[in-house]
């Protein structure tokens, strides 16, 4: 998903450029008591800290020119007052300066490799987490991403939604493991889905391939340590005609359905095998049919929403934020669950979170 079509927060006005004007500030500042307070008081001595401030926010050329100013301000102030100590003063800015013009010449390097990260992150996220209509016919659809850590941007949780001869399919599920690997499986689990779901007539095929290509991306990238590494999932089918939803659920936290104010949580009668374990534990593949008519709002997520915990340990809410909503739109709900979970966990989630949001329309 893009980051366009991310639920988000209105953003404050930013005051990113009095941060940025810092060092000018606390050179003026230095300066001006240097020269309004007795010579004892030394604040002259202070100057070199004003570019090694600018070099955690400024380019070289501009580090430097700071450090020259101050170098000519430290010189000036020697004229005012002779016994000042200006050459010692003077030598501390000029070494300073020169570490700070380094400094913020590394900073710079890692901050292009960051950003050069980023956008393979964001192609990444495009292949793994491609933009979707927000309505497939008379189905509503909106989908919210959230990585663990923000320079990663993507990680082991993974949805997609095709509109197919056979209903509208829905895949949500989530990879045990962080980084690179994770971001592997999931990728193998998602494309064998966008065939699948096209080419098989029942959910149960369906989940056989998913499983079958996650088996097969494992063999040929095992994982680091002796743990297996598997996938809960949860594929869905909402048939052309509406009226119900059909659901195969592999090991994945049910959706949540909720009905003029009723909240129902859609457990499935018989769970069936994570993805990658069919072989260990049996291939037990079992479909639930539930009523979804129009109007119904579901909720699919993974477990970093119900795992979300505040500073006091407490996890999120999830049922009882879910059961006083209202009938809205899915793209409102989704925002309003980002905008909730931030608060809950002030910004620090400990791990990836992926929902998607459907509603069935009146025809």
């Amino acid at each position: 998903m893009i980051e366009s079509e991310r639920p988000r927060l209105p953003r404050r006005p930013g005051r990113g450029w009095l941060v940025r004007l810092s060092p000018i500030f606390l050179t003026v500042v230095i300066a001006s008591l240097a020269y309004a307070t007795p010579p004892e008081m030394a604040f002259s001595r202070l100057l070199p800290a004003a570019p090694a401030l600018a070099a955690a926010m400024w380019p070289v050329l501009p580090t430097v020119l700071l450090g020259t100013v101050c170098l000519m301000l430290m010189i000036g102030l020697g004229f005012v007052f002779p016994d000042l100590g200006t050459w010692w003063t003077a030598a501390g800015i000029i070494a300073v300066t020169v570490a700070a013009a380094y400094g913020s010449h590394l900073r710079l390097q890692r901050e292009r490799t960051l950003f050069q990260v980023r956008l393979v992150a964001d192609a990444a996220q495009q292949v793994v987490l491609s933009p979707m209509p927000r309505r497939f016919r008379d189905v509503e659809i909106e989908s919210l991403y959230l990585a663990a850590a923000a320079e990663a941007r993507i990680g082991g949780d993974f949805y997609e939604v095709v509109d197919t001869p056979h209903g509208v399919r829905l895949l949500i599920g989530d990879v045990r493991g962080k980084g690179l690997p994770a971001v592997g499986a999931a990728a193998a689990i998602v494309n064998a889905f966008r065939e699948a779901a096209y080419g098989e007539t029942d959910l149960v095929n369906v989940a056989r391939r998913l499983d079958a290509s996650s088996t097969r991306y494992n063999a040929a990238f095992p994982p680091d340590g002796p743990m297996e590494r598997f996938a809960t999932a949860l594929v869905a089918e909402i048939p052309h005609e509406g009226g119900r939803i059909d659901i195969l659920n592999c090991g994945h936290p049910p959706p949540l359905l909720l009905h003029d104010g009723r909240l129902r949580a859609l457990e499935p009668s018989t769970p069936s095998p994570l993805l990658s374990l069919a072989d260990l534990i049996g291939e037990h593949w079992n479909v639930d049919s539930f009523v979804f008519a129009p109007g119904n709002l579901l909720l699919l997520y993974t477990d970093g929403i119900a795992e979300a915990r505040a500073r006091d340990g407490e996890f999120f809410p999830l049922a009882a934020w879910m059961r006083r909503q209202p009938s809205t739109p899915p793209r409102e709900l989704l925002a309003a669950l980002h905008r909730d979970l931030q608060r809950y966990t002030r910004g620090r989630l400990d791990d990836d979170i992926a929902a998607l949001a459907v509603r069935l329309r009146d025809p």
